[in-house]
């Protein structure tokens, strides 16, 4: 069972005790993401640049020593940031949970951000906006996101640009922690085995000093137009996206949407892969995603394919779209995705660090902590009625938005878009 209690500067704690384990994951979750990067003094790639300097030294501690404090402790230690949040956590042995929360505590409330660091840290971070520009997928799906989302913040790249990530200066990130990281906006997560009676003064000790108060947030929204993009890169292979808006985490359709997902592309026996992969060797990987954030949500449809096959695969795209919306599903093909999302939920709840993650985002981001037998239910309410009505609102691939990414730049009508 999770519980939950308020400290007193308004910090939530959520914890779940599991006696029968021997470790426990710790999990800082602010809301602070991409989202927020449109306000004076949050240039985009802001949150991930803060995150990127919690581990950089505090007061006591430099960041040699936060890496060797982990490894006394037999832990890893790590943090990432999102469209909507930025999580620090530690996963350690079960005996050192009163040094990790102190260590996170330490690392939240007392970075220093050294110039010079800052410095350093914004090339590591230039060094991984090449990565992602040298891999077509992730640079992608970047691109894409911008064409969806444009006009919103949702399509802000979590990472900046270079020249945002730049001009960020160690004032600018103090002006934006003392925005952001406040205690209506921080949760704090917990699952493991841990001295359970002592939890609570263990955080009020480590993050009683997170100052009060909640800022809240508002996502102006604008309305999704069809977009066709085309990038030219020295590789072999075609990199086709085409995205457009999905659900949120509200949505009545929210369970129908994994399911309806899941039947077109989101494992090796989907329609999308055994066409497409098995049937015309068109593409090495193919598959679809849903991604579903508090006010929207993504739908997205990828493959990698050889040049020159390009037409031929978003062809196979739409025949497999446009069959499942005018044939459906049958009960069988519907059972089979229930049972398999199933296993993906209860496999997670197997994992310390999922089970903290989980109540620690829907936390912040919902209020709210969904029960296994909520999460369960939900699943198996989905009918074929609902799957096929999903399908097609989702079956013409023109209202969707298009990258691709290749040796040559393509026109919109060459590859039938």
């Amino acid at each position: 069972m999770i519980e939950k209690n308020i400290l007193s500067n308004g910090v939530t704690l959520m914890s779940e005790y599991l006696p029968h384990l021997q470790s426990a994951a710790v999990g800082v979750w602010t809301l602070a993401g991409a989202v927020d990067e449109r306000l004076p003094g949050a240039p985009a790639g802001i949150s991930h640049l803060i995150e990127h300097m919690l581990f950089k030294g505090t007061a006591i501690r430099s960041a040699k020593d936060i890496a060797e404090d982990v490894d006394r402790m037999g832990g890893v230690i790590n943090a990432f940031t999102g469209k909507e949040a930025t999580c620090y956590y530690i996963k350690t042995l079960s005996e050192h949970i009163r040094e990790s929360i102190d260590l996170l505590g330490d690392i939240f409330l007392h970075s220093v951000f050294d110039e010079a660091e800052l410095s350093k840290e914004k090339s590591v971070i230039y060094e991984e906006m090449s990565m992602i520009e040298d891999s077509p997928e992730d640079y992608g799906h970047d691109l894409l996101d911008e064409a969806i989302f444009a006009g919103s913040p949702l399509g802000n790249r979590i990472i900046g640009y270079k020249d945002t990530v730049g001009a960020v200066s160690s004032g600018a990130i103090r002006g934006y922690i003392a925005d952001r990281y406040v205690g209506g906006n921080v949760v704090i997560s917990v699952a493991g085995n841990f001295a359970s009676n002592e939890l609570v003064n263990l955080v009020e000790a480590a993050f009683g000093g997170v100052p009060p108060g909640r800022r809240p947030r508002s996502v102006a929204d604008a309305a999704h137009s069809p977009t066709f993009l085309s990038r030219a890169k020295d590789i072999e292979q075609s990199h086709i996206f085409l995205g457009r808006r999905g659900v949120n985490f509200a949505s009545d359709d929210y369970y129908a949407f994994i399911l309806f997902n899941s039947i077109l592309g989101g494992s090796m026996s989907s329609r999308l892969f055994q066409s497409i992969r098995e049937e015309k060797g068109l593409a090495y990987s193919v598959y679809s995603m849903s991604n579903s954030y508090v006010d929207d949500g993504v739908f997205i449809i990828y493959a990698g394919v050889g040049e020159g096959n390009e037409r031929v695969t978003v062809e196979a795209i739409r025949e497999e779209t446009e069959r499942l919306s005018y044939g459906g599903v049958d009960p069988d093909e519907l059972a089979k995705v229930k049972e398999q999302s199933k296993g993906v939920y209860v496999f997670g709840r197997e994992n310390v660090q999922t089970r903290m993650f989980a109540a620690g985002k829907n936390e912040l981001l919902l209020g709210k902590v969904f029960e296994p037998d909520e999460i369960i239910a939900g699943i198996d309410a989905v009918t074929p009625d609902d799957i096929s009505r999903l399908a097609k609102e989702c079956a013409d691939i023109a209202r969707y938005s298009a990258v691709i990414i290749g040796k040559h730049e393509l026109a919109a009508e060459a590859v039938g878009l």
